[in-house]
């Protein structure tokens, strides 16, 4: 390759990320107060004010991290020891980990390999007399089809977790992500849409949940009452002022943030048309795409080595390509092969029934098939109309010697 080193802006670092002055002046108004702690500051209460304005929802609960904010989610809908919680097999571990952490089982469902989302019917097929819970995650910021998902919560009265770390205001015929299920989950971790480095937030519509989440970031402690206590096990998952005052500042800026990451992402689809070959990211008809990541798809047939190959040869131009996304399901992780979590116990795998822990590859094809034919690109708002076209080419030429060995 003739030009080592193709400069993106990397959200790993402030050349991808839109931090600036609005954040120095909230951070410089919460340290001359001197109140660092959410239970008496402004900063977080402020930022859950403003995102439940956003969502439409009455309810958004500010919490450390993303994880954190999984886990409130389940410790909501309050599973029974071996209850069972069905999610996807392609998400971060910081989506699975909370389930066990609050004593159920993960159940893993299926995913459409065209869009690695969960699907109904994939849903459906793994519901048990334990379901206690669905997880719906919006990978890459393509939203899942929640229409036919609720109406199987609903003919099983089984409550929906909707995962939208990546998935900011991505929308899902006409209904923003979030705001379909009974709660919500989003993170704002360094490569999110908008970052304070760690942080989480949960949404509902449900008062009870509500209550719930609040108090189990509070280690159980109402702090509104006349007469508090620890009333269950719970946490200290509080998010600082400091961490606050950083979100609250990028919320503001979230709406435009998104617009550019939406119009880059269609200059490039514009310019990788008609490559035989490519599948590129598609929101359903009516739903719109919140673009984490531009993730598309290679075909092997048309090109030799496939996702693996691309993403090997844009690594050598110094694009940070992803082929694979995660590598393998969640599932063939240590975590579930060795089923290493309290010591030697193996809790609460213990309780599961065994067909909950059957991850025979025949069950999740689609999983397999999603993961073998993707390439994630990086992406972020400070994307500008010129390193499209530069990464537009930068795929043209990794696929060329592809291309000539297909002729």
């Amino acid at each position: 390759m003739s030009d080592p080193t193709l400069l993106l802006p990397s959200d790993q670092a402030a050349s991808g990320r839109s931090l600036g002055n609005e954040e120095l002046e909230l951070l410089a108004a919460v340290l001359e107060r001197g109140v660092l702690t959410s239970t008496r500051g402004t900063c977080v209460r402020q930022l859950e004010d403003e995102f439940a304005e956003l969502l439409a929802v009455p309810h958004v609960i500010a919490c450390s991290s993303g994880t954190a904010a999984m886990h409130a989610a389940i410790a909501a809908v309050d599973p029974e020891p071996g209850e069972e919680i069905v999610t996807s097999p392609i998400t971060d571990m910081g989506a699975i980990t909370p389930i066990l952490a609050q004593g159920a089982i993960p159940v893993f469902a299926d995913v459409d390999p065209s869009t690695c989302n969960v699907t109904a019917d994939t849903i459906a097929a793994r519901i048990s007399p334990r379901t206690r819970g669905f997880v719906a995650t919006h990978l890459f910021g393509n939203p899942c089809d929640m229409a036919p998902v609720m109406e199987v919560a609903s003919r099983t009265s089984i409550p929906v977790i909707e995962d939208c770390a990546q998935a900011y205001l991505a929308r899902d015929a006409g209904r923003i992500a979030g705001t379909i299920g009974d709660i919500a989950v989003f993170s704002l971790q360094q490569g999110k849409h908008i970052t304070c480095g760690e942080g989480g937030l949960v949404a509902t519509r449900d008062a009870d949940f509500a209550k719930r989440i609040r108090l189990f970031v509070n280690k159980g402690w109402d702090y509104g009452s006349s007469a508090p206590d620890h009333g269950f096990l719970a946490q200290n998952y509080r998010m600082s002022e400091l961490q606050g005052a950083v979100a609250l500042a990028q919320l503001r800026k979230l709406p435009r943030m998104l617009e550019q990451r939406r119009q880059r992402a269609h200059e490039l689809s514009l310019a990788l048309s008609g490559i035989p070959g490519l599948t590129l990211p598609l929101a359903r008809h009516g739903s719109e795409h919140a673009y984490w990541r531009y993730a598309l798809r290679v075909d092997p047939t048309s090109h030799p080595g496939g996702a693996v190959e691309l993403g090997k040869r844009l690594g050598e131009l110094g694009v940070a390509a992803n082929a694979r996304y995660i590598r393998k399901p969640a599932f063939e992780c240590g975590l579930f092969r060795d089923q290493k979590t309290f010591g030697r116990s193996r809790w609460p795998f213990t309780l599961a029934r065994p067909e909950a822990l059957d991850y025979d590859r025949g069950l999740f094809q689609g999983a397999y098939a999603g993961l073998a034919d993707i390439v994630v690109l990086p992406w972020n708002e400070k994307l500008s109309a010129g390193d499209v076209e530069s990464l537009a080419q930068a795929i043209r030429t990794c696929l060329e010697p592809c291309a000539e060995a297909c002729a």
